[in-house]
Order: C-alpha cells, then structure tokens, then sequence
C-alpha cells in the first residue's frame, strides 16, 4: 500500500492531536512531534538546595537531627522506609538545621519537604 499523503503522520490516530515543531541543533534542523500529554506536563524547575524533599512517599521511621544543630555533608538526617525498605536520608551539604517539617511515624507523599537548611 503506497501512501501520497505529504505528512505520513496523519494516518496514526493517536498522534492527530500532535504538534509539529522545529528544532535547530548544531545548525542541524529537526522537525518533531510534541503530544498533548507533552505539552501539558509539569515543567522542570531547578530545586532549592536549602529544601530536603522526598523523591519516594513513605513513612519516616527517625529523625536523626534536631533544630539548630550543625551537620556536616554526608550526615543522616533522617530515615525514610518505603516498599519495606529503610533508606537513609543524608545531608547534601555542610548547613545548619533550620526546620524540621516530619515526625517519626508521619506518612509523607513524594515531594515533600522533610528538612529545611540554612
């Protein structure tokens, strides 16, 4: 079966909704197709490096640190389980505890603060 469509694109159904853009890399012009689930996802945005969050939900099971009190990069702060597992959450940095926003026992979802650093 031949196909004299110029844009062979139009005969998936799935990708009808789909919008054409150009890209330029390298003096090289690409064309590509961006999905409306593409273009409606949440953004990137760099991460505030005084905000300790949580990449998985899960239950704290201890916290390690308290208000005020010096850490050093490499430290844990806290223990975070999740799918049975214990995971150690250490400090990225040398700082100073500014906040502590969990408790031993609190269930937390992904993206949540845990600690917060001077």
């Amino acid at each position: 079966m031949e196909n004299n469509n110029s844009n062979p694109i139009d005969d998936n159904k799935d990708l009808k909704k789909t919008r054409c853009r150009t890209l330029i890399i390298e003096g090289t012009k690409y064309r590509t197709y961006l999905t409306s689930k593409f273009e409606t996802r949440e953004k990137w945005t760099t991460t505030d490096e005084n905000l300790i969050t949580s990449i998985i939900p899960g239950t704290i099971v201890t916290v390690l640190v308290r208000k005020g009190q010096k850490v050093k990069e490499g430290d844990s702060l806290l223990v975070l389980e999740s799918m049975k597992m214990q995971n150690r959450i250490l400090c990225p940095r040398n700082a100073t505890i500014k906040m502590i926003k969990v408790a031993a026992g609190q269930i937390i979802p992904k993206g949540y603060v845990m600690v917060e650093l001077e």
